[in-house]
């Protein structure tokens, strides 16, 4: 089974990149943090899937997160310390415009700017693991990320409503009967179904195969 804790191994890198097959995985590499992204890593994302984009071994990204979080969105540490503009392009934006179909496996808590990114992938397959929250109202935050009109299209707008007003969690079960993901596997079964789903990517023809806008 693959492992994310295997391809990571000893880096310290923010991102871990290596290629499965037709399938490039994506790590988000800061687990101490829960994942969460800082200005530097948001700069240094689209990088990465622009060099996805332009490989043509390259059929299928996977985005994932090593530890216990899938991600939790912006660091908001280092965005009171150091309050700055938004850095542009969002990694939202950046996935929502990529050529190839982007995989979100989510592995565990995908909290409001990481859902976020996780609506701008071409779809999500969740462990048992993961957990969903939009948490901007509590924050005081607007979400400035698509989650205004993705989060609807996904689960109906009365129940984007409920997460968007509350800042519950919902359970991955619930996330799949509400629409939200695709799939729940278990949590060691993850990157080996989204490499599963990878490998059919890659067998349909190219031309017809790409992110939706």
């Amino acid at each position: 089974m693959m492992d994310v804790a295997e391809i990571v191994g000893a880096s310290e890198e923010s991102f871990v990149v290596r290629d499965y097959g037709p399938a490039r995985i994506i790590v988000i590499n800061r687990p101490h943090a829960r994942n969460a992204l800082t200005r530097a890593m948001r700069r240094e994302f689209p990088g990465y899937m622009r060099a996805a984009d332009r490989d043509e071994s390259v059929a299928v990204v996977i985005l994932t997160g090593m530890g216990s979080a899938f991600s939790a969105g912006v660091d908001l540490k280092e965005r009171a310390r150091d309050p700055q503009p938004p850095v542009v392009p969002n990694p939202a934006e950046v996935i929502h415009g990529a050529h190839k179909p982007v995989i979100a496996a989510v592995n565990g808590a995908c909290v409001t700017g990481a859902l976020e990114i996780a609506l701008s992938c071409s779809f999500i397959i969740a462990s048992d693991q993961a957990r969903f929250a939009d948490t901007h109202a509590r924050l005081g935050l607007v979400p400035r990320w698509g989650l205004d009109m993705r989060l609807p299209d996904a689960v109906g707008v009365r129940r984007a409503r409920q997460l968007m007003l509350t800042g519950e969690f919902i359970d991955a079960t619930t996330a799949r009967d509400w629409g939200l993901v695709n799939e729940v596997v278990p949590q060691a079964q993850l990157l080996d179904r989204c490499l599963q789903i990878g490998v059919s990517i890659a067998g349909a023809g190219s031309d017809a195969v790409g992110s939706p806008s």
